[in-house]
Parts: structure tokens; sequence; C-alpha cells
């Protein structure tokens, strides 16, 4: 699933290779499914898009955007980005395909579920894209130790790491996937209360969710996911079903599996003790 460094990676990718170019034929819904969802009519997608310029991208928080004069295509946390080069053999099922005017394309295919939105600049009222687009990315100066501590409030006290870093849209994009390497980083297990953690803790976990993340876009992204050309990140997860019972790097125990909030997390056990 697409998160911050994934997001940063593809826009940028975009950036990179489909600046400036033409949009000669957009086709939406080609191949139904039903957890894939559209601005409105995806028949409609043709008309918003056809003939308009690539004129450039951006990422809030797990979503790439390709910006298209006025319009924005915005890219779900489920979606697969890819770009296909002139006389490269598309995938036959797609639920958006953007061909170009030099005949390569972009086509988009949805996993388990996944937005594909087409709108004028202004006009998404979609509660998610706007709380990724108003609050400052990690990968940012305004996301800094005082932005950070205001998070912590007399409700976010009694959550646990989890639930405060990745839930409710606290911090935008950052979600299961790149919050193990985080929590392992900063020694705190995923279980534990926001109110057992010291200052000095929690000033270790603000500076683990910066460096973390400013590390896996720099490196495009995790090893866990794909990029715009379908391939790994560069960044090496040490927490993630790559590493399941492997010995910890930092301790030499063994990284355990265990489910939590309806997903699994990794732990070292001896470097995030409850």
């Amino acid at each position: 699933m697409l998160e911050i460094p994934e997001a940063q990676t593809i826009a940028r990718q975009l950036r990179e290779t489909v600046l400036g170019k033409t949009i000669t034929r957009a086709v939406a819904a080609a191949s139904p499914h039903s957890f894939a969802w559209y601005s409105g009519d995806p028949a409609l997608y043709g008309a918003k898009l056809d003939g308009k310029t690539v004129t450039g991208t951006a990422a809030y928080g797990g979503r790439p955007e390709l910006w298209a004069e006025e319009m924005r295509v915005s890219f779900g946390d489920g979606v697969n980005v890819r770009y296909f080069a002139p006389g490269e053999k598309r995938p036959a099922k797609h639920q958006l395909l953007l061909e170009l005017g030099d005949e390569s394309a972009v086509c988009c295919t949805v996993q388990m579920y996944g937005g594909l939105w087409a709108f004028s600049d202004g006009r998404n009222d979609d509660f998610y894209y706007n709380a990724a687009r108003e609050k400052p990315s990690p990968l940012t100066d305004a996301f800094d130790a005082a932005y950070f501590a205001a998070l912590l409030t007399d409700e976010t006290r009694r959550l646990s790491a989890k639930a405060f870093l990745a839930t409710e849209q606290r911090i935008p994009g950052l979600g299961n996937g790149v919050l193990q390497d985080i929590l392992w980083r900063a020694k705190i297990h995923p279980k534990r209360k926001m109110s057992a953690l010291s200052g000095a803790e929690f000033e270790t976990l603000y500076h683990a969710v910066k460096d973390t993340l400013a590390e896996m876009a720099q490196k495009g992204g995790r090893d866990t996911e794909k990029d715009l050309f379908g391939k790994p990140g560069g960044y090496n997860t040490i927490m993630s079903r790559k590493n399941d019972g492997m010995p910890c790097p930092a301790c030499g125990g063994v990284i355990k599996r265990m489910a939590y909030m309806g997903g699994n997390v990794y732990v070292c056990e001896g470097c995030q003790t409850l």
C-alpha cells in the first residue's frame, strides 16, 4: 500500500517522466472492480482529461497526484501506478489508462481497493484528501517538534503507539507499513500506551518519525512496495513480512509477527519491551 515515501517517489518519477506530455486518451473502469472508486461517472474521464497537458505532480500523505492543466488525478493508497514506455505492452486489465502523445502510458490497477479520482483543482470534498493537503508532512520543516507535541492530548495519551501514529489521519500517509520501522528505531512496542512514554522517549519517537520517513523517501520507498516502473524501493525494511522470524539486527532477538488493530505488527521484544 502506498504511504508517504512511495507517494513522494511516484510523484517525483511522474514529474521526471511525463511532465509536458499530452493525454491523448483517458479510459477509466475498462475492467470493472467493486472497490475501485472514481469521481462521478468514470465514463466521463475521457471528456475531463483528453487533450490535457501534464503540468505537474504532487504528493499528499499517501496519495501521489498528477496535474493535467486545471484537472487533478489523485491515486489512492491501494492503486498500482505504472509507466509504460512507447511500444511496451500494457496490461490487459486496468482501472485507469492514460495514453500519452508519445505513445507511452500511465496505467493503474487496483489491488484490494483504491481511488482513482479526476477532478478540477479545489473541487474535492473527500475528508482524507483534504486532511492530507492541509496537514504538514513529516518530510517538511513545518512538522516540527512543537507540532508533534501538540498531537499528544488528554485523549491521545490513552492510545497505543500504533493508534497514535497511524489512525484518525493525525499524520496522513503514515500507516501500518512505515510504522513498523519507526517504532523499532524508537524502541517502542506498538501496544505501549502513549501515557507510559517518558519525555525523552516521546522526543525519540518524534525523531524516529522524521528520520525514518526521510530515509525511506530518499531511497525511493520501501523494498516491500514498487515504484512507477514496477521496481521495489531501495529502503530495506527491518520490521516487515520479509523479516518475520529472523534475528533483530540490533540485539539478535527474534522478530515476531502478531495481529493487532486489524493488521499485523512486527516486533523485537528484546528492543521493544511492553
